[in-house]
């Protein structure tokens, strides 16, 4: 699928936020509240995390229970391909790539699977220059 990264927030209701971080000051954890100040449904993932940013934390994608509409990943380059087959297999419907991740693999992983995919973007720019709220 070939979505704009602007059609993906109009859809998106609920993210897990794989890479999430415990420190205050990095991008994993100011995006997150940024997004969930704008009304999304934010779901961390870190495996050495009870809660973050207010909400329960997963160790892993599978452990989620809920259905998850967008995977953002704020963890390098290379593990982005390993996390776009778990976003296939929870049936996320795209993987976004932070702001300075690309990955052809995870693309292609994304795009045979016939899900949403962007990379080297930030999802908390691109709501705020949409406009994007969810309430």
């Amino acid at each position: 699928m070939a979505s704009s990264p602007e059609q993906i927030l109009r859809y998106a209701s609920t993210i897990a936020i794989v890479g999430a971080s415990r420190d205050p000051n990095k991008p994993a954890a100011t995006v997150p509240q940024a997004l969930k100040r704008r009304g999304f449904r934010i779901i961390p993932v870190n495996p050495f995390a009870e809660m973050l940013f207010g909400e329960r934390a997963y160790k892993l994608l599978a452990d989620i229970p809920d259905r998850v509409d967008v995977v953002d990943v704020f963890r390098p380059s290379a593990d982005a391909p390993d996390i776009a087959r778990q976003a296939v297999a929870i049936g996320a419907r795209a993987v976004w790539l932070q702001q300075g991740i690309t990955s052809a693999e995870a693309r292609r992983i994304a795009e045979d699977a016939g899900i949403d995919f962007v990379e080297d973007h930030c999802m908390a720019v691109e709501a705020a220059l949409d406009r994007i709220v969810k309430r």
